[in-house]
Order: structure tokens, then sequence, then C-alpha cells
């Protein structure tokens, strides 16, 4: 999602920055790549450095990774420009596939690589049974502006120039997961690139063990996928919400504590997060959606209120429409600088206290927990690459950043990150995906690692897809 600390984070693809970069802005490869044999067979543009439309192309969401340039960018029209695309640059060039761009380490723009941009396959066709055929660089505005419009609904990420991509292939946590599940999980079948050139379908009776990794394992891995076909639901009446409680310590303390046993208790129709703003006075606020009218929402929030025994500052409920709550979550669509990590709560922490000092004397930071349950543990652990089933929560830690505050700003995220650890709040989300989380193959994928690695193995066993965080690397 667009990073708007307001609400938060979930939906965002590969990338989480909680560490110096890797890769920098020069790689060792021997690009000898038939450039211009290759922007012949495409159909869609292929830009180098240069030319017109490439310094835009090439550039990611995140400006801290703007010293990520690639050697090209393909703008692939089909997944037979892929096709080209992939073949062109395998064992010459580091290549990406890039969606919405928002990986929060720049992987989708290798130095001195081959970026495969996907953000014109963007289609959405919505079929008569209630599927929906997404291009792979789809946005989640476009995705949630066709949907609303045939009246059906995607659990998603919440901002809207995450591309589907991303989102899809780490799980897909979002506002609406605890009643409809992951995005993941309504994924019927996508089209996959894989190394060797091929075009495949993977789906639970063609490709399984390749559907199972899609569903979980991460973008950047397997292959590129160039279309998905997602199971829809009818679209329900909403209920947004947001809660500001008065500044301090204290009183997000407090928040903290009657949260957790409230959202664990409340009914799958009601998703919420916590978010606590740093600073040397923290604040908090609880942003959520609830699947109904206000009119059965408000005593929910009542009984909230009454957990923490902190009055609101601010209290606002709206209903709205699917499309309308989506945007409600939007944040902005503004490039932003930022580094970001996360963890996973395996249960909700019995240190509120501890968690609130975390981020004491930490301005310009926030720690956005996003609550799992309801329909997200319905599926099993093992059934999807998604391990984080049976989770409380997902914590990401997101702090703003410019060049020249960078590294000060990455060691203040990687204390928060370790201090969570020291607390026992260990696994992460790979859509925040982080160098330097310790031991991120576990982290990330839990006891679904060796079989990602074999599957991995199995379609791509020379890593043409490769990356400093790739599954064969775990």
């Amino acid at each position: 999602m667009a990073r708007d600390p307001r609400f938060h984070a979930s939906g965002a693809g590969t990338g989480a920055r909680g560490s110096p970069r890797t890769g920098g802005s020069t790689a060792v490869v021997r690009n000898n790549v038939d450039w211009d044999g290759l922007r012949r067979r495409m159909h869609g543009p292929l830009l180098r450095p240069g030319d017109a439309g490439f310094e835009d192309a090439r550039k990611l969401f995140n400006p801290l990774n703007d010293d990520r340039v690639p050697a090209a960018v393909a703008q692939c029209d089909s997944a037979a420009d892929v096709r080209e695309a992939v073949l062109a640059a395998a064992h010459r060039v580091p290549l990406a596939a890039r969606s919405g761009g928002h990986s929060y380490v720049g992987y989708p723009a290798p130095p001195g690589g081959l970026t495969i941009d996907l953000r014109r396959l963007s289609t959405v066709r919505v079929q008569p049974d209630g599927t929906a055929v997404i291009g792979a660089g789809t946005t989640l505005e476009g995705i949630y502006t066709a949907l609303g419009q045939a009246k059906r609904c995607l659990p998603g990420g919440s901002c809207f120039t995450v591309g589907i991509s991303g989102v899809a292939l780490g799980g897909g946590i979002g506002v609406l997961q605890r009643k409809f599940g992951l995005t993941c999980d309504h994924l019927v079948s996508a089209e996959v690139v894989t190394a060797d050139g091929r075009t495949l379908t993977a789906s639970a009776t063609r490709e399984p063990d390749l559907f199972w990794a899609l569903r979980g394992g991460g973008g950047g891995n397997f292959g590129v996928v160039t279309q998905f076909t997602f199971a829809t639901d009818p679209a329900p009446a909403l209920t947004v919400f947001v809660l500001h409680f008065p500044a301090s310590a204290a009183n997000v303390a407090k928040v903290l504590t009657g949260w957790q046993p409230w959202i664990t208790a409340a009914p799958r129709t009601l998703w919420a997060n916590l978010n606590v703003t740093g600073g040397a006075t923290p604040n908090c606020r609880v942003a959520g959606c609830f699947v109904g009218p206000s009119s059965a929402c408000n005593p929910l929030l009542n009984s909230l209120v009454s957990r923490t025994g902190v009055t609101p500052a601010q209290r606002r409920v709206e209903d709205r429409d699917y499309f309308k709550a989506m945007r409600f979550f939007s944040g902005s669509p503004s490039r932003q600088s930022f580094v970001a990590s996360s963890r996973v709560l395996a249960t909700p922490t019995a240190q509120p206290s501890a968690v609130v000092a975390l981020l004491t004397g930490r301005p310009g930071m926030a720690l956005i927990l996003d609550a799992l349950g309801g329909a997200v543990a319905d599926v099993g652990v093992q059934d999807t690459a998604f391990p984080h089933r049976k989770a409380f929560a997902t914590a990401q830690i997101y702090a703003n950043a410019t060049a020249a505050t960078e590294t000060a700003v990455t060691r203040s995220v990687g204390q928060v990150v370790a201090g969570l650890g020291d607390l026992g709040i260990k696994d992460g989300y790979v859509n925040y995906i982080d160098p330097a989380l310790p031991d991120w193959g576990k982290a990330y994928y839990g006891p679904n690692l060796d079989r990602l690695r074999r599957v991995a193995y199995a379609y791509d066993p020379d890593q043409v897809f490769d990356f400093p965080q790739a599954i064969a690397r775990a």
C-alpha cells in the first residue's frame, strides 16, 4: 500500500527495508544482452538509459531506491513480451519483475539488470460466474474500481498504487481478511512465465506445487506471473472507523492492553489495527472496517473504549460501499521515502508497556499492528505457502526518512525490530521484506521453507530469478 501510517500498511509487494540496501547502484554482470534484438522482438517498448521515459519508468515508489539503475526496462504488453525478456536476460544480467513498484528495498530495479515492467498488463475482467481475470500489473485502485462497479469484492491491501502481484504472491493481508481471508486464498489460477520461457497455468489441478507456492511464497520467486484469476464475493455494505486516543505512553499502553483481547474476541466481520506513533509523547489510533452497518459496529467500538479505560479524543464512524471503504484506507499516491521492517505476533504481547517504550523518543516512526484471525486461520499452516495462519497479528515498523537521515533511521528501525525480538516477537511478513531480519527464510516461511526451496529448484534450477532474498538463498 502507499505507506500512510495513519492507518496500516498491509498489502505491499516484495520488500521491507530495515537495513542498508544491498546491491547498490552497480553490479558485476556479463551484460551481453542483445538489447536491440530484444527491442525488435517485443511488442511493448524497451527503454534504455537516455531513452525518453526511461527515468520515470525505472523509478520505484520509494525515492531512497533511486540509485538502483537497471540497464533496461521492458514494458511488456503480453506474456509473449515477458517470455522474450526472460530469455534475453537469463544468465546474462539480473532480472526482476515489477508490478506496483512498492518493494521496500528496491528489488524490482536490479542495478545493471533488466526490469520486466508489468504495468501495461492492467486489465480487469469480471466473468459471469463472479471470477475476476486480472493482469499482473494492475493496481489495487484499478481492481477495486472494476469490482465495485460489478458489485463484487476481493480482499486485499489498502494502498491504491500497490500492484496485485506483490500483494497476492506474499499472501495479501488487508482490511477484509478476518471475514473473507487473504488475497491468495481467492486465487483460482495464475499464468506464469518460467525461467526456461514456458508459459504455464498453475491451479489446484495443473502445476499444483507451483500453485501452492504462489500463494504466499513471495514475489520474485518461481517465475513471472502475468495474469491472475480470482474468485470474488458479493460486495458488502461496510463501516469504516478510526478512534484517536489522547497522547501519552500510559494511554497507549492501556489501549494496547485493551485492544488485544477485544480484537481476539471480536466477530470475524470486524477487522481493526492499532497504530502507535512514536515521539517524546507516543500516541495511538485504532482504525478498522466492519462488514455491516454502523448501528451494529458502534456497540463493538463502545466495548473497546470500555476495555481500554481511555476515552477517544476523536471518533469517526461512517457507512460506506465497498469502493469508498477501500478508498478510506488508501493513503497518499505520492512517492514516499521510508525505512520499514516487520514482525509477526504469534500471540498477544504480555508486555504492552515494553512495546510502547520501544517507540518512545522516536519521532517519525510508527508501529502498526494488523489483526489476523477469523477466516485467515481457517486455512491450514501448510495448505498454502503463507505460514502465519494461526498468528495474532502482523507488525510493521515504519519510519519516514530522507537520503540524509537514512542511515540513522535504518539503525533506529533495526533497534525496534531487535527490541520486539527480545520480547519474543520473532517472525516476519515477506511483503515487508528486510535483508537484516535474522534468519529471514524461517521468519517469512516457517515450516513451508523446505517445500518452497524444492518448488523453486523444480521451476528455476539455475536461479535465473535471483535476488538477495530469493528462496534459493534462504
